[in-house]
């Protein structure tokens, strides 16, 4: 009934507790296994390219190398066994001082070559950033040209501008400059002369492909560094040498490398000028004495072995330099 007691004892309410979280459990991580499929099927990718060119570079090179340790020569070609003579033939090269002689005048002719092919294709190349678009295109077209013409029709022409008795250049010395002197004269029969015509026709023929890289190399310098070098008041000069310099080295020093390669193993221009009547012996560079040593496969395999060598010595530096760059 309302307002009696039932008796019983009422319990009284429990304290409020506060229940702490459970410590959050970190998610159980497993180690991530790197798949190697992915790394082996790109070298797979890389396979079908790579093999060709490692037999048929390799192969030859292995077997230049292998007979320049032999006597190798034509009665080896009909069947008689090469007899193993060791280091006999780079012996005889290196102990040669003609040979010495001819080391000496190919790297000379490379690197003045290079540095001569260099500055004029960088300077054109600058010039054809500079121009209109239509003088741009003449020039395109003119470099073209040169770079797509044959070798052999190129030197055929060239011969014909430095002969003797009918060539444009002896009548351009004697009749408007007046030096009656050149009239007639022979200009591959000196040597310093010689070298002076395979010069003209080497830097003409490799002047195309700097030109055309270089120029490619300063279409991707950035419009807008060169703006604000101009508002931080650095001059033209300044931000050629500062700006645009740093930005294509690269594109420099692969062009640089493969000039000194071209100009170093040269060997069309140089044979079909001493074809012309030039003396052999005074203007023979690595190309073309590797070549005279053709009936003795030992001994041209030899110096050949000895011209990549150098031509590996010669190009360390800037292969050095490439990886540096790359690593940067």
């Amino acid at each position: 009934m309302p307002g009696q007691s039932t008796g019983r004892p009422v319990a009284a309410a429990p304290p409020s507790m506060s229940v702490a979280p459970a410590p959050a459990v970190p998610p159980r991580t497993t180690p991530v296994r790197r798949s190697r499929v992915p790394r082996l099927g790109g070298y797979a990718l890389l396979l079908p390219a790579t093999l060709p060119i490692a037999v048929g570079l390799g192969y030859p090179l292995v077997v230049q190398l292998i007979r320049s340790f032999q006597e190798y020569g034509l009665a080896q070609q009909f069947g008689r066994a090469a007899e193993w003579v060791g280091i006999d033939n780079y012996v005889a090269l290196l102990t040669d001082g003609y040979v010495w002689t001819v080391i000496a005048r190919s790297v000379a002719f490379c690197l003045a070559n290079a540095a001569l092919t260099m500055a004029i294709g960088m300077a054109l190349a600058v010039l054809m950033s500079r121009v209109g678009r239509a003088a741009r295109i003449t020039l395109q077209v003119a470099m073209l040209l040169a770079w797509g013409t044959p070798v052999l029709a190129t030197m055929t022409v060239w011969q014909w501008l430095f002969d003797s008795q009918y060539g444009v250049i002896n009548w351009l010395l004697a009749e408007p400059f007046g030096m009656s002197g050149m009239r007639y004269h022979s200009w591959l029969i000196e040597p310093l002369s010689f070298y002076g015509v395979a010069t003209v026709i080497v830097v003409w023929m490799s002047v195309p492909f700097v030109v055309f890289t270089v120029y490619a190399g300063l279409l991707q310098v950035p419009g807008e560094t060169l703006e604000a070098a101009q508002l931080d008041g650095a001059s033209e000069w300044k931000r050629f040498w500062l700006v645009v310099i740093p930005m294509v080295r690269p594109v420099l020093f692969v062009v640089a490398l493969l000039q000194i390669i071209w100009d170093l193993r040269v060997f069309t221009q140089i044979y079909v000028l001493q074809r012309a009547g030039a003396p052999t012996r005074e203007t023979h560079l690595l190309g073309t004495y590797i070549y005279s040593l053709a009936k003795e496969f030992s001994m041209a395999g030899a110096m050949a072995t000895i011209m990549l060598v150098l031509t590996l010595a010669l190009t360390a530096f800037y292969i050095r330099r490439m990886l540096r760059e790359e690593e940067l």
